[in-house]
């Protein structure tokens, strides 16, 4: 009866009991938590190198089997794949066994927020000569992933929190999201309002690539742009000289 009500829906897939289909869940979340980590570390290493890891990305995915394409950014959210990794590890516990590729992409993914943060006070002292302290910072996205109003463990939050403790004037812009909402891990960021418009910042963060911003007036009115998830690729180049991907 559960089948034939979710087939009106999705098609649906049997396996043998409940903890099967559990499994197969962890299976996928981890997939992506661990593949996310990879492309995130390679990202550090081409920028060392001077070389785009989106354009790599956008390559390799032209060969026609055995590539599936994950992409870099500031982090990894979401309820499941930020979460069902490390409740595998705990259950690998109790059965004496350990998670090595689980808990070093962890360690990965859960570092990006600062090193995005670490990113921006470099490039503001190189590019703009002012400190971060004191700066106007406006966060673009506080959704977990594009055009969705979903924060759940948002890598945003934790770079909202980041960019406070050093002393930057901190807000946000999300048209999925105009207030935010309480938080267990940030309930002081509760009742925060986005932004109306660019201006009067010194710098800005697109931590999540929603499609109806205009990334072109962001670029303009904002003097120093980290993107770190491309979402500006598809302007003019003469228009991104003020864009770092990060």
């Amino acid at each position: 009866m559960a089948k034939a009500a979710y087939d009106i829906i999705v098609q649906t897939v049997m396996v043998r009991n409940s903890r099967t289909a559990e499994a197969t869940k962890l299976v996928e979340n981890i997939y992506r938590w661990i593949n996310i980590a990879a492309v995130n570390e390679m990202k550090v290493i081409f920028e060392a190198m001077d070389i785009d890891i989106w354009e790599v990305i956008d390559a390799a995915k032209t060969k026609p089997f055995g590539f599936h394409a994950f992409y870099p950014g500031p982090g990894v959210g979401g309820h499941c794949i930020r979460i069902d990794p490390y409740y595998l590890s705990y259950k690998a516990r109790e059965h004496g066994l350990s998670t090595h590729f689980i808990e070093l992409a962890g360690d990965i993914n859960t570092n990006m927020p600062r090193r995005i943060v670490q990113r921006l006070l470099e490039e503001m002292s190189l590019r703009l000569r002012k400190s971060l302290a004191g700066s106007n910072v406006l966060l673009v996205g506080l959704a977990y992933k594009a055009n969705i109003d979903d924060m759940r463990e948002s890598p945003s939050l934790e770079l909202l929190d980041l960019l406070k403790s050093h002393g930057a004037n901190v807000s946000y812009y999300d048209p999925f999201i105009p207030t935010i909402p309480m938080t267990r891990e940030h309930p002081e960021f509760a009742g925060m309002e986005s932004a109306d418009g660019f201006d009067g910042f010194d710098a800005a963060i697109i931590a999540t690539a929603h499609t109806d911003v205009d990334y072109s007036a962001l670029c303009k009115a904002i003097p120093l742009v980290l993107d770190t998830r491309n979402a500006t690729a598809g302007l003019p180049e003469d228009s991104r000289g003020n864009v770092v991907k990060a």
